[in-house]
């Protein structure tokens, strides 16, 4: 137990308090004018009216908990958040255009040591779906996350996505995300465990930013 627990510490351990989360990182892309910001326990009725309205769109992609644990609300989810920033584990931002939130991002199972990688998730508003906002949100976050001195400054981020989901297929492509194969009933959505398909990036794929990169495509 010992050596596993070492094995661990080594692999995964904080070598920092916590995360420094920007108050907003905006999008330089006058086409694709959004930015990010962390989400705080004023936004419980606009994000709640965006989740409500977009249940149908974005049913077919929840995860949920097979052991169907207790549901928190949504004060107790921000102070979690608040939480997991202090320990270092994990961020979420809102995704924000014109002053409304058209989304959320998040940047998840944070590991330091020898690792520096994370998960990301995302979802976008289907009134807005189409104008670019995933692939630029994803591109911010990278650019926090593995290139900028005051972010966790990660090696590794991934995504893991539905086989059928073609427009995360298309968000991956559009910022560069390789393809590093299929994890076997790797997420509970839906009632089942389902395969999905592991992207990542690498702070090293995109040395003069991925925004800039992106907005170069």
């Amino acid at each position: 137990m010992k050596i596993l627990q070492y094995l661990h510490d080594a692999l995964c351990r904080s070598d920092r308090p916590g995360i420094d989360v920007p108050r907003f990182i905006r999008s330089q892309s006058l086409n694709v004018p959004i930015g990010l910001r962390p989400l705080t326990a004023a936004d419980c009725d606009e994000w709640n009216e965006v989740r409500w309205r977009n249940d149908a769109w974005l049913g077919p992609w929840e995860s949920g908990d097979p052991l169907h644990g207790a549901s928190i609300s949504f004060d107790e989810w921000i102070r979690m958040m608040r939480r997991n920033e202090r320990a270092g584990t994990g961020v979420v931002f809102a995704i924000e255009h014109d002053g409304r939130i058209v989304g959320q991002i998040s940047l998840g199972a944070i590991c330091y040591g020898a690792m520096r990688t994370g998960i990301v998730g995302y979802w976008i508003d289907e009134r807005c779906a189409g104008r670019g906002y995933a692939p630029m949100a994803v591109a911010l976050l990278a650019d926090w996350a593995m290139l900028d001195a005051t972010g966790p400054r990660l090696h590794r981020m991934e995504i893991d996505i539905l086989p059928e989901n073609e427009r995360s297929r298309r968000v991956v492509a559009k910022v560069g995300a390789r393809f590093e194969g299929v994890r076997k009933a790797y997420m509970y959505v839906n009632g089942r465990w389902r395969d999905h398909e592991s992207y990542a990036l690498l702070a090293g794929d995109a040395p003069g930013g991925f925004t800039a990169r992106l907005m170069r495509e």
